[in-house]
């Protein structure tokens, strides 16, 4: 039998390629095992890599979590810079913030370098407030009376053009892990020092309390402790200038307790000297002042909150002077402060509006110029400033006053109000360059004195240095 020549040549090519192509099927089943071994392998160590990588975030995480937490242990512990560094000034630990959560202000991020935290935590923080007016006016400022009131001498606006207001210097500090300490002196346009500030706080009490003791400002009020360069205006209220000399600070101590609720609630007790306005004299072997004071406040929603105070104070002055005019005898004050915050959303970077009033009401019972007098007094305010945009502000506030008449005998004396109830209508337009910055202007329509006038103040204040947390 014969074969066609082409069927034998396919023939002999089936059988030559046979071999090669069982030969060819071996070598890639080799190569699939050989990377089948090799994925399994990388795949394992990959495993074991990322399990590693794992522990090792989480250890550091641990880590920088206990050094968050011992910073911000210490941070706490730092002195409150008061509303005035504040916003430059002592910290108000507590003082409510803007948003109405009633708590201080959170402590600053831990330095990356852990060591200079350490090493600096109880160096001073100093701050600087700067303050400069140009004042225009009908007639002369400087030297006001407040009509049918025996006030102190530093109730005067700014003189008529270009002067240098109340500049102040700050040093805030922890002392050690029990104690902060605060010093803050201020220079007049007559380049004259006063020490305005200088006391020791405790930072460790049990039960929320604390204890302050040196120089300080009042805790009475809503806007007493506030240095003049936290002010919402240029100047103080009428009523605060009538019965506080513009601002009361004295020697003493000062007790605050803060209540464990959700509600803030905050109480405080203070004993002075008594050688501040409404005082005089440090009578009762140098303690001739009392006040007690209440707080408490809430948020009413996200976007608004509130806050309530009650103040008495008491004094015993000896031969207080008011323009060649003596007293001698007790002065009794109460305040019912009034607060009201509104920001959208709580977030008050673009708008807000502060609204805020207080009422006084005094009783001086003593001699007067060798008279007896029993007279009484009242006031009040109300201010609003609304930011209707971002670093945009305007303001008004209202301010009155009353005095009960004393009678022919005080006649011409600082007791007699001329016939009249003192009154001072005020508007602002502020620009913030930043937090640390504004330039105000002002009008005032001031009734409060013998003649009326008109002053315009173009303001402007900066803050440099570390501050702490504005207040409420």
């Amino acid at each position: 039998m014969h074969f066609p020549r082409t069927a034998a040549a396919a023939l002999a090519t089936a059988l030559l390629a046979t071999p090669a192509y069982a030969q060819s099927t071996d070598d890639i089943a080799a190569l699939r095992r050989d990377m089948d071994s090799l994925r399994h392998d990388y795949e394992a160590r990959i495993a074991d890599l990322e399990t590693r990588l794992a522990q090792a975030e989480a250890d550091a995480a641990a880590a920088h979590a206990a050094a968050d937490a011992a910073a911000a242990q210490a941070a706490n512990q730092a002195p409150a810079a008061d509303a005035a560094t504040a916003d430059a000034t002592a910290p108000d630990t507590t003082a409510p913030d803007t948003t109405g959560q009633y708590a201080a202000a959170p402590p600053p991020p831990p330095s990356a370098a852990g060591g200079l935290t350490s090493q600096n935590i109880y160096n001073p923080g100093i701050s600087v407030a700067l303050n400069g007016f140009f004042t225009a006016a009908n007639n002369e400022t400087g030297d006001e009376r407040l009509a049918g009131f025996a006030a102190g001498d530093d109730i005067g606006r700014p003189e008529r053009g270009f002067s240098l207001g109340e500049s102040e210097v700050a040093f805030a500090a922890n002392i050690d892990p029990f104690l902060a300490g605060f010093f803050d002196f201020s220079l007049d346009n007559q380049n004259e020092v006063s020490l305005e500030e200088a006391y020791i706080r405790t930072t460790a009490l049990p039960g929320g309390l604390t204890l302050k003791a040196g120089r300080f400002l009042s805790g009475i009020g809503y806007l007493n402790e506030r240095h003049a360069h936290d002010w919402s205006f240029s100047d103080a209220p009428l009523p605060y200038r009538a019965f506080l000399n513009t601002q009361l600070g004295d020697d003493g101590v000062q007790l605050r307790w803060i209540a464990p609720t959700d509600q803030y609630l905050e109480f405080g007790a203070e004993a002075l000297r008594g050688d501040s306005f409404p005082a005089s004299g440090a009578d009762n072997n140098g303690v001739g002042t009392y006040s007690v004071f209440a707080r408490t406040g809430s948020d009413i929603n996200v976007s608004s909150s509130y806050l309530v105070a009650v103040s008495y104070l008491h004094s015993d002055a000896v031969d207080r002077e008011s323009n060649g005019d003596l007293f001698t005898g007790d002065t009794d004050l109460g305040i019912l402060s009034l607060i009201y915050k509104w920001a959208p959303g709580g977030n008050p970077l673009v708008r807000n509006l502060t609204v805020a009033g207080e009422y006084f009401i005094g009783d001086d019972e003593g001699a007067f110029n060798g008279l007896s007098l029993n007279q009484q007094h009242t006031g009040w305010y109300v201010q609003g400033v609304y930011q209707f945009m971002p670093r945009w502000s305007a303001g008004l506030r209202y301010a009155a006053l009353n005095s009960d008449d004393p009678g022919a005998a005080f006649v011409g004396t600082q007791l007699d109000d001329l016939g009249q109830d003192p009154f001072d209508v005020t508007a602002l337009l502020e620009f913030d360059t930043s937090e640390f910055g504004r330039i105000r202007l002002q009008y005032d329509r001031d009734e409060a004195g013998v003649d009326a006038n008109n002053v315009f103040t173009l303001q402007y204040t900066v803050i440099y240095g570390p501050h702490g947390a504005h207040r409420y």
